[in-house]
C-alpha cells in the first residue's frame, strides 16, 4: 500500500466535507446527503481496486490458481 493512496482518500474526504456544508447552509440537505453517498462510492472504489491487488498479489505468493 502506497501513501499515495492515503492521500487520496483524505481529499476525497475533505472535498465531501466542504460540499456537504455548503449545501447544508444553503438549505440543500438531499444534495448534500448524496453528494456524501458519492463520496463514500468513490472511496470504497479506490479500496476494492486495492483490495484486489492484494489478493492477487496473496494468490501468486502462495501459488494459488
Amino acid at each position: 500500500m502506497d501513501i499515495d493512496l492515503v492521500f487520496r482518500i483524505a481529499a476525497v474526504g475533505i472535498v465531501v466535507a466542504v460540499l456537504n456544508q455548503l449545501l447544508i447552509r444553503s438549505d440543500r440537505p438531499d444534495q448534500a446527503m448524496l453528494v456524501s453517498l458519492a463520496g463514500l462510492v468513490a472511496t470504497m472504489m479506490l479500496l476494492v481496486r486495492e483490495i484486489s491487488s492484494l489478493f492477487d498479489l496473496i494468490r501468486t505468493l502462495f501459488g494459488f490458481s
